[in-house]
């Protein structure tokens, strides 16, 4: 019914305006912590050089297939002179972290202050665990630092890095890089989704969006896709860091 009202034969009504309950004078020291830490990161950052960041759930055992998997392709990548970073916790970014580090390769600890999950991982170099207030802060240096991500099995955090990431390149916030998941009987059900109804039934994704996020089990597939992006023989100190704020 509403579909058919003349927008100019309607008298408009006013509405009281909901108010906040209460507003304190914090806003502009919130100001002030976020710039805090995204000139700590930054700092810091800067001088570790081109990394990939891995992603993964936290409540992965050592145990799992995907633990050592994840600390077979942090080993690979670290002997192709990249560093590996890690939202710094337990699970598949424990075994990022592990794999750099039993290498002797960079590996970057980027920690979030939330009540539960998250304690930071033994394999983090000493000067390069950084904790977070925001999540909106660590997620910038995730991306800015990172030359490629690769994505294992996760839960609602793994998802939204991820997507905040292929949001990115599909937007051309950022340039466009490797996202590479892992586990193909874990993401082929979402990659299948996507396919066949936000493309095909929706018609809310391009079709070359799907070329985003290739979908491999094996370690020297991902090595590959990384290689195969940059050249195949491009040396790691020619990169340069993803986007600029």
């Amino acid at each position: 019914m509403s579909e058919n009202l003349d927008p100019e034969k309607v008298s408009p009504k006013k509405f009281a305006q909901k108010k906040w309950a209460e507003m304190k004078g914090e806003n502009s020291w919130t100001m002030f912590k976020v710039l805090s830490e995204l000139v700590e990161g930054f700092e810091t950052m800067n001088k570790i050089g081109p990394c990939v960041s891995i992603f993964g759930s936290a409540r992965t055992k050592p145990d799992n297939h995907y633990y050592k998997l994840a600390v077979d392709i942090a080993r690979r990548l670290t002997e192709e002179g990249y560093g590996v970073i890690t939202g710094g916790g337990p699970g598949i970014m424990e075994a990022g972290n592990k794999g750099a580090s039993l290498y002797g390769g960079t590996s970057v600890g980027l920690n979030i202050d939330i009540p539960f999950e998250q304690s930071h991982n033994e394999f983090i170099d000493y000067d390069k665990n950084l904790f977070f207030r925001y999540f909106f802060v660590r997620k910038v240096m995730f991306v800015k630092y990172a030359q490629a991500f690769v994505v294992l099995p996760g839960g609602f955090g793994t998802m939204d890095e991820m997507f905040e990431v292929l949001t990115l390149i599909q937007t051309r916030k950022i340039t466009k890089v490797p996202v590479i998941l892992v586990g193909k009987e874990y993401w082929a059900g979402l990659k299948d989704w996507i396919e066949k109804t936000m493309l095909m039934g929706h018609q809310n994704v391009n079709p070359n969006d799907l070329n985003l996020m290739p979908l491999t089990d094996d370690v020297e597939e991902v090595i590959h896709y990384i290689n195969e992006f940059y050249g195949g023989d491009s040396p790691a100190h020619e990169l340069k860091p993803n986007y600029e704020l």
